[in-house]
């Protein structure tokens, strides 16, 4: 019996989250059938307003429902110390570990040759002008994933930032090879930070 068009419509909407697959996609396209009118609607609406009140922080880059995030809005956080991470999800990574309390600066990326992502398509001019406007940052943390592409962004973003008289330093690992910070636990994002290193001039 082939889906019927409503449903497969839906199915291949789901497919396209990440982490979803196609029996997945179909289990959940179908429990929305059992779902009430009132709930359907709340799940739409949901869906509305995290793409119309959801914008990036004008400092950092991420997710905010105002122009300037809290994390960079709290006068409590070490302003010396900036964390350079890849995407928003990596500082809810770091929050949850609750073992850094300095600034964020997010890329929105990683260079990758394989998916023709280069310098110009990430935040790192914000990066160098934040820097230059805020002096009072000591020490940049490079905390980009342990994998191919997230080592050549590091590599990249040390050689830029020598002309800072700043210290740059990489997360110790700790970190499992090719894995993502998103999907570590607590205490190895802990570890890893507690236990970062001076980036070498190679």
């Amino acid at each position: 019996m082939e889906q019927l068009k409503s449903i497969e419509n839906l199915i291949e909407n789901f497919n396209k989250l990440p982490s979803i697959g196609k029996k997945t996609a179909e289990r959940l396209a179908y429990s929305v059938l059992d779902m009430s009118n009132e709930d359907v609607d709340e799940f739409i609406l949901a869906l509305k307003e995290v793409k119309s009140n959801i914008k990036t922080c004008q400092i950092c880059g991420m997710y905010s429902q105002e122009d300037i995030c809290p994390i960079c809005q709290d006068e409590n956080r070490d302003k010396t110390t900036l964390m350079v991470v890849s995407y928003p999800k990596d500082v809810l990574a770091f929050e949850k570990s609750k073992g850094f309390n300095g600034l964020y600066h997010i890329l929105n990326g990683v260079i990758s040759t394989n998916k023709n992502i280069g310098v110009e398509d990430l935040n790192i001019q914000s990066l160098l002008e934040r820097i230059k406007n805020h002096t009072e940052i000591k020490e940049i943390i490079i905390a980009t994933n342990p994998n191919i592409d997230g080592e050549t962004t590091a590599l990249y973003l040390n050689k830029k930032l020598k002309q800072f008289n700043i210290e740059i330093t990489r997360l110790a690992y700790g970190l499992q090879m090719g894995g993502a910070l998103d999907y570590t636990d607590s205490l190895t994002l802990t570890k890893s930070l507690q236990g970062r290193h001076k980036l070498g001039d190679d």
